[in-house]
């Protein structure tokens, strides 16, 4: 008998063998080591089968465990469970003074999923989510507990994984002291001419929004520290009112604009963890490129604007700063993002997808490991040079593939 479970967008339908929701470590090792194929879901926020352990195997979430968040205020470190999401983790951090260097735009993501997979927010200084681990834990194939922290050489392929090394139980992650920020939201910004270095260092996290029906960009969202010195921004004329990424939609879900100060965790994210930020009607991809190609790819992506237009909901343009994890789309090289939000609409995303992939591919496109791309994975493979310590890493911690499903071992063929 199977059980099934969906992604967040309910876009994607795993059939599993099982669905298991342990409750305790030792309930979670015996799992692990008396099955013979385990895939972990986060979140569910995926929009492809990166999570699918197929109709043979388990599919397991760490929900179920004790949700541990252990802040060592001396340390400025953090022991989060993996289950945990950023919105229950950001508030007991900033309730001991301390502070994450950056969040994601959404913080109903889990820390664990977000990091496997290579999730970022935004900022010319501030790398993806996984540069704040300083450790992580893990329930390997034979149900054991496995320890890899900054300090050992496999640490730069055991962060961002893709769940392919065993199940993420723990996380010990880097803070600060905790900060204030400022949002201010601009608007429409031309493409032509733009100093793409100039807007995107405007902020400490900045993020650009278009839906590629007009040239250029319809919003930009500035988030400022107030700790650091302002930095004019000339080129758009700010919002008067609070205003949704997506045009059209209420901005009550969307944290505070029009430059009120308040607290990181509730400016960084785009959206309020109070509240569900859309109704999942939607299939998202991102592709991360070399940022000084910047503006090239955005005129790029402009040239087929006609041919995307019809399934987009909202295009964001972010920045990324290199980190040296092995299967980040960051890897060795700062970045800039192009995430693109479909309707829930597969033939017309396939469509779509194929001819900006196109558009893009002079520029070394890296997808989101989580979301929907059709980048052959050879291509893909050939984009990242420490693929092959990877693959020995996951075959000396998981030696039958017990963590390799279809979408893992497509990418680890030779």
């Amino acid at each position: 008998m199977t059980d099934t479970a969906a992604n967040w967008a309910r876009s994607i339908t795993y059939t599993v063998k099982e669905y298991q929701r342990p409750g305790t470590l030792d309930a979670l090792r015996a799992l692990v080591s008396g099955s013979t194929a385990v895939r972990v879901l986060g979140s569910g926020h995926s929009f492809n089968r990166i999570a699918d352990p197929g109709p043979d195997g388990v599919l397991l979430s760490t929900a179920g465990l004790p949700p541990v968040i252990e802040v060592d205020t001396a340390a400025r470190t953090v022991r989060v469970a993996g289950g945990v999401r950023y919105a229950e983790l950001a508030a007991a951090v900033h309730a001991r003074g301390l502070a994450l260097a950056n969040l994601a735009s959404l913080p109903h993501i889990s820390v664990a999923g977000s990091v496997a997979t290579g999730t970022h927010g935004s900022g010319v200084g501030n790398g993806p989510l996984a540069s704040a681990v300083r450790e992580v834990e893990l329930v390997v194939a034979d149900g054991s507990t496995v320890t890899i922290a900054r300090d050992d050489a496999r640490f730069d392929g055991a962060v961002t994984s893709l769940g392919a090394l065993g199940v993420v139980t723990a996380l010990t992650l880097g803070l600060e002291p905790a900060f204030e920020v400022a949002q201010q939201v601009y608007g429409e910004l031309p493409l032509e001419g733009i100093d793409f270095g100039a807007v995107a260092a405007a902020g400490y996290s900045v993020s650009l929004f278009t839906d590629w029906r007009e040239p250029g960009f319809r919003q930009v969202w500035v988030k400022r520290r107030t700790d650091r010195p302002a930095v004019d921004f000339p080129w758009a004329a700010p919002a008067t009112a609070p205003v949704h990424p997506v045009p059209g939609l209420p901005a009550v879900n969307c944290t505070e604009q029009l430059g009120v100060p308040g607290p990181w965790h509730q400016r960084l994210p785009h959206f309020r963890a109070e509240f569900t930020p859309s109704s999942g009607a939607e299939i998202q991809s991102e592709y991360l490129l070399p940022r000084a190609a910047a503006v090239d790819a955005l005129r790029a992506v402009d040239a087929v604007r006609h041919t995307i237009a019809g399934p987009l909901q909202t295009c964001e343009v972010r920045t990324v700063a290199a980190d040296p994890q092995w299967l980040s789309p960051a890897h060795a090289r700062d970045s800039v993002a192009l995430h693109f939000t479909w309707v829930r609409d597969e033939k017309a995303v396939h469509a779509a997808v194929r001819p900006l992939e196109e558009a893009l591919a002079p520029f070394d496109p890296r997808p989101h490991w989580g979301k929907v791309y059709a980048i052959p994975a050879a291509v893909v493979r050939s984009r990242y040079p420490r693929l092959p310590d990877f693959r020995s890493l996951a075959d000396s911690l998981d030696p039958d593939g017990k963590f390799a499903n279809a979408f893992v071992r497509e990418l680890m063929r030779n």
